[in-house]
C-alpha cells in the first residue's frame, strides 16, 4: 500500500458467549476484501482482539459502515459477542517494512 490511506483499528473484549463468531468474522473478512477502497486487514485474537482494516478513503470507511450485512454483524457484536470495544480511524502518511522492499 501506498500511503497515505486511512487505518481502521478495531480493538475488542469479547464476551464468553462466542457462538456464531468465527464463522462472521470470516464471511466480513470476505465481504470486505469485495468493497471499494477497501486495501488490506491486519488481526491478532488474544485477551485483547485488534484488527486492522486499510482503505483508501473516509467515503470508502463510511460506505463499509453502512453496509447491511456488516450492520448486521455490529448488532450482534454489541449484544453477544464484546463486552468492550474501541474503533479508531486514523490517516497513515508513512509506512515503513523490514526487510525494505525495493520492488
Amino acid at each position: 500500500m501506498k500511503p497515505p490511506y486511512y487505518a481502521v483499528i478495531f480493538t475488542t473484549r469479547q464476551s464468553t458467549d462466542l457462538e456464531g463468531y468465527d464463522e462472521m468474522a470470516v464471511k466480513m473478512e470476505r465481504l470486505a476484501e469485495t468493497q471499494k477502497g477497501y486495501l488490506g486487514m491486519d488481526h491478532a485474537r488474544e485477551d485483547l482482539g485488534i484488527t486492522i482494516s486499510y482503505w483508501e478513503s473516509l467515503e470508502s470507511i463510511a460506505n463499509w459502515k453502512a453496509h447491511l450485512e456488516h450492520q448486521k454483524a455490529q448488532a450482534l457484536g454489541k449484544s453477544k459477542w464484546y463486552e468492550q470495544y474501541t474503533l479508531r480511524i486514523c490517516k497513515v502518511e508513512r509506512e515503513y517494512q523490514f526487510p525494505a522492499n525495493n520492488t
